[in-house]
């Protein structure tokens, strides 16, 4: 038995549950698999692009959509144009000596959505992420290394925005 007795120890039971009944009556649930309006797509990504792939197999992932492949985009429901995947760095912060202290690291992405007889779905959009990461000269390979992590986790946060929208279109 926990300290200060029976009555403490029903006290915290009585908490516990009454914290258990409140977040079940609050409807909060876990985030489940995004469901589409359309059962098959074509992605319309550079050839070897990284994040076009990753976007596929994301996408393949929800049983509910099929990857329609490269010589026959018309037979998908929706076309998904990727028109821009960017990879940018800029200083944004430099010693007294004018040595490079910071950079920022974007990635750049345009897309839009639409059907094969050309009815637009999501017009030409634009998503950004943005990351800060300091620059040491004597550390050049672990902030190598680092770089190439935060360009991979914006591209992972990339491919979510994206399917998120991809999901709010309800109807073709």
């Amino acid at each position: 038995m926990p300290r200060g007795g029976p009555s403490a120890w029903r006290r915290r039971t009585l908490l516990l549950a009454s914290s258990a009944l409140a977040l079940a009556g609050c409807g909060f649930q876990l985030r489940q698999a995004p469901s589409f309006a359309f059962s098959t797509i074509y992605i319309g990504a550079a050839p070897g692009s990284s994040l076009g792939n990753e976007l596929k197999r994301s996408i393949a992932s929800n049983e509910s959509v099929k990857v329609v492949s490269a010589p026959t985009p018309e037979l998908a429901q929706v076309i998904l144009d990727i028109t821009a995947d960017q990879r940018e760095k800029v200083v944004v912060g430099l010693s007294a000596a004018g040595q490079v202290r910071e950079f920022q690291l974007r990635t750049r992405m345009r897309f839009k959505l639409r059907t094969p007889q050309g009815k637009e779905l999501i017009p030409e959009t634009e998503l950004l992420q943005q990351r800060d990461i300091s620059y040491n000269e004597s550390a050049a390979l672990a902030k190598e290394a680092e770089e190439g992590l935060l360009y991979r986790d914006m591209q992972t946060d990339l491919v979510q925005q994206l399917m998120r929208r991809l999901a709010a279109v309800k109807s073709i």
